[in-house]
């Protein structure tokens, strides 16, 4: 019996035709096995002693090559119990040829055996050696044959089944990579869709926030009646354009995310929030990963202190390793913390880092530090 599930394993998606079906490769041995039953064909002609012995050893070996053929047929459309029945032919049609074959009947035994071994693997290998035993012995037994073992059919024999497994093997380790690369590529899409799902989150969280944050103080001075709403609303288009402008950056991945520009957005953030700002000034001590890095984790700590810390203060503390966002409220201590903060994590952790956030006892902070590793004597 073939081995169904593997050869299943091996269709194409979508179609109907299983890969060991395909490629000229494979029809190429499924055809070359067709010259064995030529060489049983010419040993019939030359043992026959009678003309009817004749045409039924050939009606029996061209009966063979029919069954095989069909069989073969069946294996591509996956019609295994056809494929059993027909296989199980050819080995009765080889048995019925060996009064009139003889020791070259062992040639179409080579087929059957070789079919078993592609399909079952190293399950047929025991009944390969069993036929190679008897392709060597039964000439020798069966006197009115040959005086002599058939070496040479059982050589053929053994070749024959030792080359159909290094390719079926081969079909095997194929359709395992091909199957390794499908999950790559399956893996990399799922990386790619968290990475685009992170920058969204990062990049039109911020924006969005500020959007909401001048909303409301445009509300609040348009009530009032002052001057400054007009100002204050066309902030509120610029920062929806930019908006706009991250979201296509983080799709492309062509965003570049900086600390200095963090730093100066998120002045503005806090201003427009009412919030006192404590932000350094200058960030040139750090390399250009560092700036990255340190920019996704100002972006994250400020936009987490906007929306939830309901502070009056917000510092941020730099250093050439690490970067601290404190404030003096308490809102932002929930036992889940969102998205935004497991995505810093997952960005910091790539880079090496570590992320310390919870509470100060007046307050909260978020501190992500990057290990110094230490020179190494010359």
């Amino acid at each position: 019996m073939p081995d169904e599930d593997e050869v299943r394993a091996q269709r194409r998606p979508g179609g109907s035709t299983p890969r060991w079906a395909q490629g000229w490769r494979r029809l190429a041995l499924a055809s070359g096995m067709l010259i064995y039953p030529v060489v049983a064909a010419v040993a019939v002609a030359q043992h026959a002693r009678r003309p009817q012995d004749e045409a039924l050893g050939l009606l029996i070996v061209a009966c063979f090559c029919v069954c095989y053929v069909l069989a073969a047929i069946a294996a591509t459309q996956l019609a295994w119990r056809r494929f059993r029945w027909l296989q199980a032919g050819t080995a009765a049609l080889f048995l019925a040829a060996l009064p009139f074959a003889q020791a070259e009947a062992f040639f179409l035994g080579a087929v059957v055996v070789a079919v078993a071994t592609y399909f079952r693997g190293k399950r047929a290998l025991p009944y390969a050696a069993v036929a190679t035993v008897a392709a060597v012995v039964v000439p020798w037994a069966v006197r009115p044959w040959h005086s002599d073992p058939g070496w040479l059919e059982g050589i053929m024999m053994a070749s024959t089944v030792l080359i159909v497994y290094a390719f079926s093997e081969t079909v095997r380790a194929n359709g395992a990579l091909l199957e390794a690369r499908a999950e790559v590529a399956r893996l990399a899409s799922v990386s790619e869709r968290t990475r685009i799902a992170r920058d969204l989150h990062d990049l039109l969280g911020h924006s969005l926030t500020a959007i909401a944050i001048k909303t409301d103080l445009a509300h609040r001075i348009a009530a009032k009646e002052e001057s400054g709403a007009v100002a204050e609303i066309a902030e509120i288009g610029k920062l929806s354009r930019q908006a706009l402008t991250d979201v296509r950056a983080a799709v492309s991945g062509y965003r570049d995310v900086t600390l200095t520009t963090e730093l100066a957005r998120g002045k503005e953030l806090l201003r427009a929030s009412g919030i006192a700002a404590d932000l350094p000034t200058a960030s040139e001590v750090l390399d250009t990963a560092q700036q990255e890095l340190f920019g996704w984790a100002v972006r994250e700590g400020l936009t987490n202190v906007v929306r939830h810390a309901h502070a009056s203060r917000c510092t941020v503390v730099l250093s050439s390793s690490a970067v601290e966002v404190v404030d003096d409220g308490g809102g932002i201590g929930a036992p889940e913390p969102g998205n935004g903060l497991a995505m810093l994590r997952e960005r910091v952790a790539l880079a090496g880092g570590t992320v310390h956030a919870g509470p100060t006892g007046n307050g909260w902070r978020l501190r992500v530090s990057l290990e110094r590793k230490a020179a190494t004597p010359a």
